[in-house]
């Protein structure tokens, strides 16, 4: 019907509709078997329609939908055809299907020929106007019917003037007939006893549009009869001419009733007008259903009427656009529906949301009608704020419903009720009541939205600009700290943002074969999404504008790429902020525990006259934290749906591969994989793009691995780990550092364990991948250093998280052989290499003395509150803030004795596996020193100052922390230099410090035997050395100028810096530009190719040098030669 007809088209004729060319072709059949009549003198004429008996054809149901019986199809003619006998009616066994389609019958069925009846036109028109409109002109008629059949006095007495009996009723009366008809107002007095009767008898509460829906029922049901009479086929058209005309005529009335109900009289107390209409569409929901609904009433909208009845009126009403006030009041007075706006949501007993999603449904089936609601002014209201836009939107109700506890509290309050005391059984129970219904809902939006944009191709452009509306409005919500009572509900965002990945679907199979459909100029060539306020992944906005102006639109982007970059501005102004939002409620409830232990303290207050307000207070928070865990509840049921994670997942992964596919310069990426690193040179097109593209990406990947690892195992495991080394090998193509350190976190998150996957999404990857197997070691080591200055305020901290995630990979994959060659080949690059170590070196030196100096306060504040009678004595202010000093070190020294622990690990891996840069000269002395000084806290005299209670809470294992640093001396034990570096070391190094070193790892059995037998041939050889570069620096007075001066050591190779002009050693200059790029003496830019050799001062120091050595050389001589003598 006119749902298959583009509403830029002009709409057929009323009575051209599928339902007709189903008539005329049974009406050429019947002329074909009237042509076989004429052949044989005792053949009956054939059938021109069905019936419900086996001798005819189908006629069209009152629906419009075509219902047929048995038909028999005609015998095959290859000879000429024998008179045809009578045969026996047969059994029926088939029907024809929709549209005539007729089923396969026996081979030996002939057709069944009825006699052709003449129609007597004006007879059966005058019969079936009185059948449809329930009127007459004739009194007689209506008393025989008891006044069910309407007689129109009136009117009668009008067309009687020159005539002595009333007139038939023909198609030439029919406005007459519906006016008169509709005048008539039962509730009117007259004195006219002859006409009274017929008043008494008129429905005292139908409603002007009941009758017209009654008529218009009728009507169908005459069409239905008039097309199984036996009539012949022009009789029946013109027959159905007729009846076209007065469906025109009940059609137009019905949509002026609809408009102007007062139009005509009406009973009092009944809600007229569009509500008329919209109750019929609300029977339409889910569970309404033929079989379920109570009897056709024979002047109500039936849910089998109402497509065909919508039709109808869209073609009446269609051109010029008339339709908009007819059923625009109708369409707003369904999406504003008093259900959508009750406080229980979705979890309505009567769920009178789903009447709406069934009117809706079958609004938007008729194309006309869909391209209308999108004309209405509601569709996108121009005043509506961000926050007010799903409330006075036509679509806004519906789509804002949702299981959030913020905008739907009740739904938490009744599904999650005291969670501290639900199982895990019943939180799922409930989950999956929840998620059920949200699905059926985002289905049902799903289907609207897809009916619009299919209907025409205004209607699909509205639907973009509805999208783009919300975007533009809510672009608020992306930033840090937002009011969410100046924005959009995340129940309405997350509903919008699941429309669009359904739109996205199609366009993302398996082998990406539609990815460059998507315009990589989009920016550039539309304005659909507002990029003003945003930052570019690496351009300046100067450079995005001149580089847009470049590239001029040829043509629009099509609706592929507006739905792709819609869903990606929807993800980053709307879903990803829930997940921030649900992200948040854990770090409340971190708060609310810290705030709890706070309250409670020591329990000193029990017993007390305070204990009262005490337990009140505790109370009080408790509940809060119930609160904050209903929230986290709710946020659950709606983030953590499967289907709503795998959507997000796909579309992710197939994001992830498109930006890589801007990068690479093939623009070939996935097939085959881009060659990484990626050249250095960042095209313009891949700059440009908003930088929250990557964000978003980044967001969702850490939000998924974190939560819902396991939804990874059917797919999207390549794409996370080609995404995540394609940017840490090549970390030049993003600007922003928290993004880089991001994409870090989420490479460290996805080795988290989850059920049987003991190395988590990624782990076996990273062992088996020829990516992962030649790139991450590279990559690691990269970011590693890179993670060292950022740029921002915090990166001094930020870096120590990144390299904890950092080391935790390494240890994951150490022991495959294939990744240790890769560190072997990186360390031929010297200075890169070099550097990695210093840094490891800087790490550990600074974590271990924060962590080990917090424990010794920690361990100095719990031997406070051990002694009980001084700790009673103290006051309670003073207790207070003992104890919140404890709690906040406690805090600290977790974190640093984690990340130190980590990283003395990562040396002991890396000094067993390769020695040579560490023996480098800015390297050893450090590495020596750091070493020394860590093992003296440990095993030193002041090592029970790091005594606490519950160490395991702080994460604290001396013993492992000290088998790793001697692990560390046992591998550097066999070379030269790491000897002379602990020998030098004036500050923590001594024989003594070894000694109990050893009988520790002895007693507590850290270390084997032929461990320990290493260790004691390595301080041997420390003491021999110790002992010889005691003797050869005995020199005495050193000039200054020949001193380090930041080392205060004699210099071996000086240098001049060149801006500072500071002479200083080689050495010390090196390992200074390893951890800062800057001149230490005025923090000038410096590289170590910078510096200015100083030939003469060297040439000096060691002249100076050589003397002294001699001077030292012969006193010694003249001292043991004195001895001699006196000897």
């Amino acid at each position: 019907m006119s749902d298959n007809t583009q509403t830029n088209q002009r709409p057929q004729p009323l009575g051209a509709t599928p339902q007709d060319d189903a008539d005329r072709i049974r009406l050429k059949r019947l002329q074909k078997l009237q042509a076989l009549q004429s052949q044989s003198a005792n053949s009956a004429g054939a059938s021109a329609s069905g019936s419900s008996s086996p001798a005819g054809t189908g006629a069209a149901a009152p629906s419009g939908s075509v219902n047929t019986s048995k038909a028999v199809t005609p015998a095959r003619t290859e000879s000429p055809a024998p008179k045809p006998k009578p045969i026996p009616k047969p059994t029926p066994r088939s029907s024809y299907g929709a549209y005539g389609a007729q089923q396969p019958t026996p081979p030996a069925a002939r057709p069944v020929q009825r006699k052709i009846v003449p129609l007597d036109l004006e007879s059966w028109e005058h019969q079936a106007l009185q059948d449809v409109l329930k009127v007459t002109l004739s009194k007689e008629v209506a008393e025989k019917s008891g006044y069910d059949i309407v007689w129109l006095k009136g009117l009668a007495e009008d067309l009687m003037s020159d005539e002595a009996t009333p007139p038939k009723l023909s198609i030439d009366l029919i406005d007459q007939l519906l006016i008169s008809r509709l005048e008539l107002d039962p509730q009117a007095m007259t004195d006219d006893f002859d006409y009274l009767p017929v008043l008494v008898s008129l429905p005292a509460s139908q409603t002007v549009f009941e009758y017209l829906v009654g008529a218009w029922k009728r009507l169908n049901s005459t069409r239905a009869a008039l097309f199984k009479k036996s009539h012949p086929p022009v009789e029946i058209q013109n027959a159905a001419t007729r009846l076209e005309k007065l469906r025109e005529l009940v059609i137009s009335y019905a949509g002026l009733i609809l408009q102007e109900p007062e139009m005509f009289p009406q009973p009092s107390g009944k809600e007229l007008g569009p509500p008329e209409l919209i109750k019929p569409l609300l029977s339409l929901s889910a569970l309404s259903t033929p079989l379920l609904s109570g009897p056709d009433a024979p002047n109500t909208l039936a849910p089998t009427d109402i497509e065909q009845f919508l039709q109808d009126l869209a073609r009446r009403f269609e051109p010029d656009n008339e339709i908009d006030s007819i059923l625009g009041p109708v369409v707003r007075g369904l999406c504003f529906h008093e259900s959508l706006f009750r406080a229980d949501g979705l979890s309505g007993h009567d769920a009178g949301w789903r009447g709406v999603v069934g009117g809706l449904e079958a609004l938007t089936s008729v194309k006309s009608i869909a391209t209308m609601i999108t004309r209405l002014d509601d569709w996108i209201p121009t005043t509506a704020t961000a926050v007010t836009f799903e409330n006075v939107s036509l679509l806004g109700p519906l789509c804002r419903l949702g299981l959030f506890a913020r905008e739907w509290p009740s739904i938490a309050k009744t599904y999650f009720a005291e969670p501290d005391k639900r199982s895990r059984d019943d939180l799922e129970s409930s989950f999956a009541t929840l998620r059920s219904t949200l699905k059926s809902l985002q289905s049902s939006l799903f289907k609207i939205f897809d009916s619009l944009v299919r209907a025409s191709p205004a209607s699909r452009e509205q639907v973009l600009q509805y999208f783009a509306h919300v975007i533009r409005l809510n672009t608020r919500r992306a930033g840090m700290q937002v009011d969410p009572d100046t924005v959009a509900s995340d129940s309405y965002m997350l509903n919008l943002q699941n429309v669009l990945l359904r739109f996205c679907e199609p366009f993302m199979d398996a082998n990406y074969s539609k990815i460059d459909r998507i315009d990589p100029y989009f920016y550039a060539h539309s304005k659909r999404i507002p990029l003003d306020d945003e930052t570019r992944i690496k351009a300046t906005s100067d450079e995005a504008s001149s580089w847009a102006s470049e590239h001029p639109p040829k043509e629009p982007p099509n609706f592929l790429s507006n739905i792709f970059f819609l869903t990606i501005a929807m993800a980053h102004y709307g879903y990803l902020k829930t997940t921030d939002t649900y992200n948040s409620t854990h770090k409340q409830m971190d708060e609310i525990k810290r705030h709890l232990e706070h309250i409670q303290g020591d329990g000193s207050w029990m017993g007390t006259p305070m204990q009262a307000r005490v337990e009140h207070a505790i109370n009080t928070v408790k509940t809060e934290e119930s609160k904050v865990r209903m929230q986290q509840l709710a946020f659950e049921a709606g983030l953590m749906d499967p289907e709503v994670l795998f959507r997000s997942i796909n579309f992710i992964n197939f994001l992830s591969v498109w930006l890589i596919r801007q990068a690479d310069p093939k623009k070939t990426h996935p097939n085959p994989i881009a060659e990484i690193p990626l050249p250095k040179e960042v095209p313009m097109a891949f700059r440009c793009l908003p930088e929250y593209i990557v964000e978003d990406i980044v967001d969702y990947l850490h939000f998924a691995t974190q939560t819902s690892p396991d939804k990874f195992e059917l797919a999207g495991k390549t794409e996370l780990l080609v995404f995540v080394l394609t940017f840490l090998t090549s970390t030049w193509y993003i600007k922003n550092p928290f993004l880089k350190s991001k994409i870090n976190d989420v490479l460290f998150l996805s080795i988290w364990g989850y059920g049987r996957e003991k190395y988590g999404v990624l782990g076996n990857m990273l062992n088996t991948h020829p990516l992962a197997l030649k790139h991450l070691m590279p990559a690691l080591m990269h970011f590693y250093i890179e993670v060292e200055q950022t740029g921002a305020s915090s990166q001094f901290y930020d870096k120590f998280n990144a390299r904890r995630n950092i080391a935790y990979v390494l240890k994951v994959v150490w022991n495959n052989p294939t990744h240790r060659e890769a560190l072997k080949a990186e360390t031929k690059n010297v200075d890169k290499f070099v550097r990695f170590v210093n840094l490891m070196i800087n790490d550990v030196t600074y974590l271990m003395d924060e962590s080990l100096g917090e424990l010794a306060q920690i361990h100095d504040i719990q031997t406070e509150m051990d002694d009980r009678e001084t700790w009673e004595r103290q006051t309670q202010e003073h207790r207070r803030e003992r104890e919140g000093t404890l709690r906040s070190l406690e805090r600290h020294a977790s974190s640093y004795t984690t990340l130190g622990r980590s990283t003395v690990e990562l040396l002991k891996l890396f000094t067993a596996e390769t020695k040579a840069p560490f023996m480098m000269p800015e390297i050893v002395d450090r590495l020596a020193a750091m070493l020394d000084y860590n093992l003296q806290a440990l095993v030193g005299p002041r090592c029970s100052n790091l005594k606490v209670r519950e160490p395991e809470k702080l994460k604290f294992d001396p013993k492992l922390l000290l088998n790793y640093i001697l692990q560390v001396f046992i591998n550097l034990s066999d070379q030269d230099e790491f000897v002379q570096a602990v020998a030098g070391d004036g500050r923590s190094y001594s024989k003594e410090l070894f000694e109990r070193a050893m009988g520790t790892a002895m007693r507590k059995n850290i270390k084997t035997q032929t461990e320990l037998d290493v260790l004691r041939a390595f301080v041997e050889k420390v003491e021999d050395a110790k002992a010889s570069m005691q003797e050869e620096e005995d020199l005495g007075e050193v000039p200054d100028e020949f001193l380090d001066p930041l080392m205060f050591t004699v210099m071996k190779d000086p240098v001049m810096l060149p801006s500072s002009k500071t002479i200083i050693d080689r050495a010390t200059i090196k390992s200074h530009l390893l951890s800062d790029s800057k001149d230490p003496f005025n923090r000038a830019p410096l590289t170590i190719e910078d510096v200015i050799e100083q030939p003469d001062m060297k040439l000096k120091i060691t002249t100076f040098l050589q003397e002294r050595r001699h001077k030292a050389a012969a006193l010694a001589e003249d001292s043991e030669n004195a001895m001699n003598v006196d000897a």
